[in-house]
């Protein structure tokens, strides 16, 4: 499985920091936060990567190059004009060669078994499996709505699709990670700015079938400047280390 890694974007609620680094640059215990990403990752075989640009991009393909340093392939799509989430998938379709692919946040620090993620996947013949979570502050990140056999059925109020009987919806918020069929986007204009989300609520309307993968363990959006520091002090703590990565 080949894996995107989401690095477009401007960085602004952390401008203190990012003014003059990309903030996938952003060092966490001394590492880059997009080379924590690209070490989990290779830890479960993932080993060519795509990675798109905007804000300083150049900065990132200066410090990543081709991957050779982490036994990696990389490869770069640049947006001189910022595409979104959807546009900028569609950007760099023909480098997943028509297979499902992975898709991460360059600027979400989390500890997953990404194995576990494609084993639901392939299981269910999922059209899109997106890792969930539970929190209190759902409402804040947006509700995607799952059946208790973890099927999606709403996102952020919209995509319901008939599934007879679903019973009590579990409201949970997409942690960023997602395992994505080359077919979903078709739903995104090429060259134009677009969501995937929108595209995963064209699919929910259609009665494709979107997985949710519950995710308990650590997870961090570093969105903002308490929650870098915050992430700092979790990798202080040993919450998340990069020495189970290492060994990928």
């Amino acid at each position: 499985m080949r894996a995107m890694i989401l690095a477009a974007g401007l960085g602004t609620r952390l401008r203190q920091y990012t003014n003059s680094l990309p903030k996938p640059l952003l060092p966490v215990d001394g590492t880059p936060l997009i080379v924590w990403n690209l070490l989990l990752l290779r830890q479960y075989g993932i080993h060519e990567v795509i990675i798109n640009l905007h804000y300083l991009g150049h900065m990132i393909e200066q410090a990543l190059g081709d991957g050779t340093q982490w036994g990696m392939q990389i490869s770069y799509s640049k947006e001189p004009v910022i595409l979104g989430t959807g546009g900028g998938l569609r950007q760099a379709e023909a480098f997943f060669q028509g297979e499902d692919f992975l898709t991460l946040n360059a600027d979400t620090l989390i500890d997953i078994d990404l194995g576990e993620v494609q084993q639901v996947h392939a299981a269910n013949h999922a059209r899109v499996t997106m890792v969930l979570r539970d929190d209190p502050h759902v409402e804040q990140w947006g509700v995607v709505e799952t059946t208790n056999d973890n099927h999606v059925v709403s996102i952020n109020g919209r995509g319901h699709c008939e599934r007879g009987d679903v019973g009590t919806l579990q409201p949970r918020m997409f942690a960023g990670v997602h395992i994505v069929s080359p077919r979903v986007l078709a739903h995104c204009p090429p060259g134009q700015s677009s969501s995937i989300i929108d595209a995963y609520v064209m699919e929910l309307e259609s009665g494709a079938t979107i997985m949710g993968y519950l995710h308990a363990g650590y997870w961090s959006d570093i969105g903002t400047p308490e929650r870098y520091e915050q992430a700092q002090r979790d990798v202080d703590a040993g919450y998340v280390t990069l020495s189970s990565r290492a060994a990928g």
